[in-house]
């Protein structure tokens, strides 16, 4: 009998590339779960992980039984939502209601988990003491491959002016509500008192910005399609509230969404751009084999309740 545990484990290391950085997103030490996998192969008597280097990748029969078995596990979250939809009401002939428990995990972006995340998880320990919601901030692709291979059940992404964020088949989106980033500037600087800035405004300024890897990055690149030389990074961070400190130091400009965003200092003002807008959109991902759990749609509806009535 294949050890689905084990298939989990194996699945972690397809899709983070490492055992180390499997072990970290299933909450494991790597010890854990090299010999999960490593029972597997036992099991099995095939080989599903060689070395190569100082890492690993999976064998051809490691990938086959990582793809085979998504139907499996997709099937066996089906069973144990049907479970608790059946098992889950409250005592009484007729009453209608359900106690939600188990665990939803979360992955999501961290101006999520300040701006929506930080009120939602306290309003659902009260509401279902007995549901739990571990939190892990991701980018957005990240937070679809963890959600996609079954590491995640719920994540929040965004996607930036319409730029791509592939999503698998399986998986289920729900639009949530848009968000809008403000250029950053310093309230004497000469754009300050504008009421809208274009990517032809803002060429010769100097930028703060995130990492290369984000989809933060990728927009601004975007915004200034056109624009030749342009845009000028001189220092990146990861953390946005970092890059409202190096405006106010006088060290550049910055695009910093609303969502999450503490009052801005005095010495701050916040354009937004125009032709094109600096938006993006929100959403919520899950694997379809989980649309009928309660506790993901309790995860859900609290989540689509604290977003009612955002939009820029």
């Amino acid at each position: 009998m294949i050890d689905l545990e084990a298939v989990v484990a194996l699945r972690a290391v397809a899709t983070n590339g490492s055992v180390a950085s499997a072990a970290d997103a299933l909450g494991f030490t790597p010890s854990a779960v090299s010999q999960q996998i490593k029972r597997l192969e036992r099991g099995t008597r095939i080989a599903l992980l060689e070395r190569v280097g100082r890492g690993v990748v999976l064998t051809d029969a490691g990938r086959q039984l990582v793809t085979s078995s998504a139907t499996v596990l997709a099937d066996l979250e089906r069973i144990e939502a049907d479970l608790h939809l059946s098992g889950g009401m409250g005592a009484g002939a007729g009453s209608a209601v359900r106690r939600v428990t188990g665990e939803v995990r979360i992955g999501a972006f961290s101006t999520a988990v300040r701006g929506l995340l930080i009120d939602v998880l306290p309003r659902l320990r009260a509401e279902h003491p007995e549901l739990r919601v571990p939190l892990r901030e991701s980018e957005p692709w990240e937070t679809v491959a963890l959600v996609a291979s079954g590491q995640r059940d719920l994540g929040i992404v965004h996607r930036w002016g319409g730029l791509a964020l592939a999503m698998p088949e399986h998986l289920v989106e729900t639009p949530l509500f848009t968000d809008v980033a403000d250029v950053i500037l310093r309230r004497e600087h000469p754009l300050a008192g504008r009421t809208e800035l274009t990517p032809t405004d803002l060429a010769g300024e100097e930028w703060i910005a995130t990492f290369d890897s984000t989809i933060c990055r990728q927009w601004l690149r975007r915004l200034f399609d056109g624009v030749s030389n342009a845009p000028r990074i001189v220092h990146e961070s990861m953390e946005f509230e970092n890059h409202l400190e190096l405006v106010r130091a006088g060290l550049g400009v910055a695009l910093v969404p609303r969502m999450g965003r503490p009052p801005l200092h005095p010495d701050l003002v916040a354009v937004p751009t125009v032709r094109p807008a600096s938006t993006r959109d929100i959403a919520a991902v899950h694997r379809r084999s989980q649309a009928d759990s309660p506790a993901l749609q309790a995860v859900l509806d609290a989540v689509r309740a604290a977003t009612l009535g955002r939009a820029g």
